[in-house]
């Protein structure tokens, strides 16, 4: 893997990030913050487009920085966990089953529509 490579991950890992921090505040000042939307959103749309490079006859080199650099950094897993685990914490137990099955199921059905769209390009 060249440098040009490396720089590119680093690049547009940032950019995921940065705009998943920016989307989040987005979500969660429209919707409130009682319960976890941005995440619920980044990772939803997330799951679209990883379906979506999926289905797509990507190489290597464009799966590394699609996937994993843009999408990658853009989607989480943790701060996922962390809020349902706040929602536990506050006693708010409908809400945090609600988070997991909601992301789960969506993220299942968004992936394979992002992967069907990526198959019929």
């Amino acid at each position: 893997m060249s440098g040009v490579v490396w720089v590119a991950v680093i690049l547009i890992g940032g950019c995921g990030s940065v705009l998943r921090f920016v989307l989040d505040g987005a979500v969660g000042t429209r919707a409130g913050r009682d319960f976890p939307y941005g995440t619920m959103v980044i990772n939803l749309s997330g799951a679209v487009i990883l379906g979506l490079i999926t289905g797509l006859a990507l190489d290597n080199t464009e799966v590394l920085l699609a996937g994993v650099a843009a999408v990658g950094s853009y989607t989480t897993f943790s701060t996922w966990i962390l809020e349902t685990q706040r929602l536990n914490e506050e006693r708010q137990y409908r809400s945090a089953v609600i988070n997991i099955f909601v992301t789960l199921l969506f993220g299942f059905a968004a992936a394979a529509l992002g992967h069907w769209i990526g198959t019929h390009e």
